[in-house]
């Protein structure tokens, strides 16, 4: 959705109001544990991955409808919803799919490809897409709203050709079959034994604290740090183009992430999480420092832009390898799929409820100040850091799961 933020920047949006609005958007993920079991009780994963690219497609659509009409506001913020829950629906039915579809071997496999396939899709909607709507905006003459609309049609038929693809190369998986055997009560019931479980394992309430809490300065910084980048020099941004956006933060960034999770596995992989548990977690605090710094400075070099997002999102990529190993040491045991993902519901949270409120905090405290409360903060992350005890074999490529 970070398309979206840049959508209401370049369409006069006030901070406060891009990062309350774009914000909820977060809500699917977080209420994901709760829906996604009945997708079972209706027809097949794959009838899923196909009826929500359809939707996702659709909602493009309406927002490239909505943009230049007097209702824009209220036209592209009900697609944004609707693209959101298709998009969380797709994400379980395409998660399901994969596990019924392959073996263990094979999941393993290919996750490497699932990976880079994730990240090119993040390449090509944070980096190629804004620099498309910033090229039609230099020929249209800068009429921006005109020229969001012309990319979104294209997504738009770029979706309905991915879904008429799919129809007819995707597989029909043996076990891909509706549930029947399977009822509303049925999965209530053992939604609630999963979070009675989650809530009762051992060093709950500092795992929750470190879920809900290590996040959080990432849940202030991301949205504001991307306005920051493209809002007006006059303001205190550093008044990228939309091209030049989509190289810094959708091209070179992502890049950035990409190898600093690559790294962080690695040495996680050799050495165990609790022995990289705090340079992770000092790592995760770059984009703070670098944001305070660029707020300073404001550099007008591309180079050096690119250089401070580089090194930001590389520390992000790094020290968020420790979060996410550590959902899943604490998702460990009997129900460890849905308690990962009650775990990454509340992550989603973490990072909701703070952007809700960020852009107003910006607005009333200025970019420079803004980010030196966002680095202030990162000492809640370290307090929530210290109480965890974590097994030192834990990640070793060694251990036997």
């Amino acid at each position: 959705m970070t398309i979206s933020v840049i959508l209401y920047k370049q369409l006069g949006l006030s901070n406060a109001a891009i990062t309350f609005y774009t914000s909820w958007l977060y809500l699917p993920w977080v209420l994901k544990p709760v829906w996604s079991p009945f997708i079972d009780l209706v027809k097949t994963k794959r009838t899923w991955i196909l009826a929500m690219e359809v939707l996702i497609g659709a909602a493009f659509g309406g927002i490239a409808f909505t943009i230049p009409t007097s209702l824009w506001l209220q036209g592209s913020l009900f697609f944004f919803w609707l693209m959101a829950f298709a998009g969380a629906s797709h994400c379980v039915a395409a998660d399901g799919f994969y596990m019924l579809g392959l073996n263990g071997h094979q999941q393993a496999g290919f996750m490497g490809i699932r990976t880079l396939f994730d990240r090119l899709a993040t390449i090509f909607g944070q980096g190629i897409l804004v620099m498309i709507a910033g090229n039609l905006q230099v020929i249209f003459r800068n009429s921006i709203s005109y020229s969001w609309s012309l990319m979104f049609y294209g997504v738009t038929g770029l979706f309905l050709a991915l879904w008429l693809w799919h129809s007819h190369a995707l597989p029909y998986a043996r076990e891909d079959v509706r549930r029947s055997y399977i009822n509303a009560r049925t999965i209530w019931s053992g939604f609630l034994d999963t979070f009675r479980s989650f809530f009762t394992k051992p060093q709950v309430v500092y795992a929750v604290l470190f879920i809900l809490f290590f996040r959080m300065p990432e849940g202030l910084l991301s949205k504001v740090s991307e306005l920051f980048l493209i809002d007006a020099g006059h303001n205190g941004g550093l008044g990228l183009s939309p091209q030049e956006y989509g190289l810094v933060q959708g091209t070179v960034g992502i890049i950035g992430i990409a190898l600093g999770g690559i790294l962080g596995g690695v040495v996680a992989s050799r050495d165990g999480l609790r022995r990289w548990l705090w340079p992770m977690v000092f790592a995760f605090m770059l984009p703070e420092v670098v944001y305070v710094f660029l707020s300073y400075t404001l550099p007008s070099s591309l180079l050096v832009v690119n250089a401070c997002v580089f090194v930001e999102q590389f520390g992000y990529g790094f020290g968020l390898t420790a979060y996410m190993l550590y959902l899943i040491y604490y998702s460990r045991g009997e129900f460890k799929t849905s308690h990962y993902a009650l775990a990454s519901a509340m992550m989603f949270l973490s990072m909701m409820l703070p952007g809700v409120l960020a852009g107003t905090l910006q607005e009333q405290m200025g970019y420079r100040h803004f980010f030196i409360f966002t680095l202030v903060s990162c000492i809640v992350m370290v307090l929530v850091t210290a109480f965890l005890k974590i097994d030192p074999a834990f990640g070793k490529s060694k251990e036997e799961n």
